[in-house]
């Protein structure tokens, strides 16, 4: 008796509905499928189907084993993709998850340049401002700006995500410069529809930024054309307008009253078998953000 065998047999019974399609994705007679199915019955001294003449369902202890049957085949299925990939080009699909600013301005180009070196990688990348679940949404790998929640995921750290008060030269001309947080009152603020940050200032003082909006969007790309077309102030992050900054299309303010960078993680299931082209993925990108050791 093949015990493997009979474990596929039965978790292709469950998934397909019924014998005759298990035994075409197995390549085996219907009647080999039964036999396997009652050789494991036998072995575990239990039922583990019920059956009549239209369909099949588990029973109680038919459905614990199928469970734990199906994360064995998997294990088994890791563990073989693990050991060729060992020597093998990194090759398959990922699916990446990243906040929208930070995906698009940094991750995006990235994995460009990720891919250039292993070009048989295809990679899926979401962009959402909301936290999404791997699991549920069958993501390989997510990055994550904030504190964590323990949530049992690894965690590769990556630099900080530092955020600037930026203003257009031309708009500095018209409206003045700053020197304290107070003078924002005297300004106009671009606001981001679903981000309104506040936090713990040096002396102790709590800080937010002005909810008053002047221009407001929902997208950081948006109101960072407006600020640099003179429209007003903008919070947003270092990596989105470095170059605007480099380049003296924005000037940075108010430096020493900006939020504290904010961790920045990237995250994905563990597995004791890990695929190449995920460890790939995830060296190259803390290899370039800086990031160091596990959590």
């Amino acid at each position: 008796m093949d015990k493997l065998k009979c474990m596929e047999a039965l978790v292709n019974v469950v998934e397909a509905g019924n014998f005759t399609l298990a035994g075409k994705k197995l390549g085996i007679t219907t009647v080999m499928v039964g036999r396997q199915i009652r050789q494991l019955e036998e072995l575990l001294g239990t039922r583990l189907l019920k059956r009549n003449t239209r369909k099949q369902s588990l029973t109680d202890a038919g459905l614990l084993f199928y469970r734990s049957a199906r994360e064995i085949l998997d294990q088994l299925a890791r563990a073989q993709e693990a050991v060729q990939d060992v020597d093998a080009e990194p090759s398959g699909k990922l699916r990446v998850a990243a906040p929208v600013s930070m995906g698009g301005t940094l991750i995006a180009p990235l994995i460009v340049a990720y891919q250039q070196r292993y070009p048989q990688v295809e990679i899926e990348l979401v962009l959402a401002h909301a936290m999404v679940d791997l699991i549920e949404e069958g993501v390989d790998l997510a990055v994550r700006v904030g504190t964590l929640p323990d949530s049992g995921l690894v965690a590769r750290p990556l630099r900080p995500y530092q955020n600037l008060v930026c203003a257009s030269p031309a708009y500095l001309a018209r409206h003045g410069t700053l020197r304290e947080w107070r003078d924002l009152k005297d300004h106009r603020c671009l606001v981001h529809q679903s981000w309104q940050p506040e936090w713990m200032a040096a002396d102790g003082s709590v800080l937010a930024w002005p909810t008053q909006q002047a221009f407001s969007a929902n997208d950081g790309q948006a109101l960072r054309a407006a600020a640099l077309a003179g429209a007003g102030l903008i919070l947003q992050p270092e990596v989105m307008l470095a170059e605007d900054i480099r380049s003296g299309k924005l000037v940075v303010v108010l430096e020493h009253c900006a939020p504290p960078p904010l961790p920045v993680h990237l995250l994905y299931l563990q597995d004791p078998y890990p695929r190449r082209r995920l460890a790939s993925l995830v060296d190259f990108l803390v290899a370039q953000l800086g990031g160091n050791g596990a959590a």
